[in-house]
Parts: structure tokens; C-alpha cells; sequence
């Protein structure tokens, strides 16, 4: 399975998320508010999500991942080519929902 189709199971699998393409790419969204997005950066595909700006530090050092271009702090992106820790994917993902998905 590709890595945009475990993103899309992982990610559709949440209450009213839904994708459309932003920026040229697929976005997951929660009521308009984007929890991930699937996007390529400097050729290679990687996953975007949103993270606590007090957790990136969590992330610092850690050659799976790189700041995201955008979000001020407030996202972190995963390289979705090679060997990719689902497990952690689906953890990351789901923090992302919760952090904009309405409190319910």
C-alpha cells in the first residue's frame, strides 16, 4: 500500500474527517480545520501534522522528521519514503485530530 493510502485510512478513519486537495496536495480536515496533510518536500513525500509548540523539542535530532514550512511551530512533518513507523503515524494523527476536533 502506498503511503497516501495508509495516510487516507488512517486519517478518514476519525469522526467527520474528511480530504480535499490544499496547496496541490491531499489535506485531512475536522470542520475545516486541518489535522494532516500529505505533501511533498524537496521530492520526497512526507506527512504534516499538528503538534503541542511545547512538544517540538520532542522531535529535535530525529532524522525522521523535519520542521514543517509553516504553521509557526506548530506542526511537524514525517518522511513518508523508506521505512515509516505506522504505529507512531497513527499516534501523531490521532494527537492532531484531537487538538482541533470540537470537544465533545
Amino acid at each position: 500500500m502506498k503511503p497516501i493510502e495508509k495516510l487516507r485510512k488512517i486519517a478518514l478513519a476519525f469522526p467527520e474527517a474528511t480530504e480535499k486537495l490544499g496547496f496541490g496536495h491531499p489535506v485531512f480536515n475536522i470542520r475545516k480545520k486541518c489535522f494532516a496533510a500529505f505533501e511533498p518536500s524537496g521530492g520526497r513525500p512526507a506527512i504534516a501534522v499538528r503538534i503541542d509548540p511545547l512538544d517540538a523539542g520532542v522531535f529535535a535530532g530525529d532524522a525522521r522528521f523535519f520542521v514543517t514550512p509553516y504553521g509557526r511551530g506548530k506542526w511537524i512533518s514525517i518522511w513518508a519514503d523508506g521505512k515509516v513507523d505506522w504505529k507512531l503515524v497513527v499516534q501523531l494523527v490521532e494527537a492532531s485530530y484531537r487538538m482541533v476536533a470540537p470537544k465533545r
